[in-house]
């Protein structure tokens, strides 16, 4: 018997004022697939993710998620999802420490179990010893770290990522490249979205890209390549969204800096 996918979506459309920028898109993920979402910028990733944690209204289609079709605004299967936003706000006069609890009893998790194991992912992610320290100090990265962190406390199904790398150095780039293989193995989904191409073509089992609102492919890296002549994802990128005149546009760009 075929599981059912964790995420359905079925001709999802969306507007804002009068703008539509989901164009019917319909898109099933399985179990454990680490998807990688990309597109310029206002091809609609965003809004999609928005919608998918039950942080948008208004759109039409069907879109469920671990079973459950989310217009019913019920919140029992946000209990089993992680999010990492592009742009956050933590609560800088908090320490991570206090955060981190904060968050896991939102999913219902023992504040001293919580505080444990936030304990020791901070410790794992390199930056233990700020664990008291007031998140106002962290550099970029140290932030993000802690919101990788309090997307994982509650061990979630599904993990959303929005430009997770954000201020993340070479080494904790590697590590979080690595856990998202780790935690695939574990039977967990990933929905990855960025614009650092290849850091999507390396850890992504599925790349679906997104243009003008609709989805313009969907396949595995090696299947994206087939279609095209380029070989990295950034040229198949260019070549499916017609981008191919950014050696033109930098000329001109430099031009027009020089006479103004």
């Amino acid at each position: 018997m075929t599981k059912e996918p964790v995420i359905v979506i079925e001709n999802l459309r969306m507007s804002y004022g009068g703008h539509q920028v989901l164009k019917g898109i319909s898109l099933k993920v399985s179990q454990g697939e680490v998807i990688g979402y990309i597109g310029p910028n206002g091809a609609g990733k965003s809004t999609t993710v928005k919608i998918l944690l039950g942080l948008a209204e208004g759109y039409s289609g069907s879109v469920r998620v671990l079973g459950t079709d989310i217009v019913d605004g019920g919140v029992e299967y946000k209990r089993r999802i992680g999010y990492v936003p592009e742009l956050a706000d933590l609560y800088d006069f908090l320490t991570a420490r206090e955060y981190l609890t904060f968050v896991a009893e939102l999913y219902g998790i023992d504040p001293e179990r919580a505080d444990l194991k936030a304990e020791k992912l901070m410790d794992l992610f390199g930056i233990w010893g700020v664990y008291d320290s007031r998140i106002a100090s962290y550099s970029k990265g140290m932030k993000q770290k802690v919101l990788l962190i309090s997307s994982l406390l509650h061990n979630p199904d599904i993990l959303f990522l929005d430009e997770p790398l954000s201020g993340l150095d070479a080494n904790s780039v590697m590590v979080v490249k690595e856990l998202l293989a780790q935690l695939a193995l574990q039977g967990k989904t990933v929905f990855y979205s960025s614009h650092i191409m290849d850091v999507v073509e390396k850890v992504s089992s599925r790349i679906v890209l997104l243009y003008d609102g609709q989805i313009a492919a969907d396949g595995t890296f090696e299947e994206l390549r087939a279609r095209g002549q380029d070989t990295s994802l950034e040229g198949i990128f260019n070549e499916l969204t017609g981008l191919h005149d950014h050696r033109r546009t930098a000329e001109t760009i430099a031009q027009w800096v020089q006479e103004g």
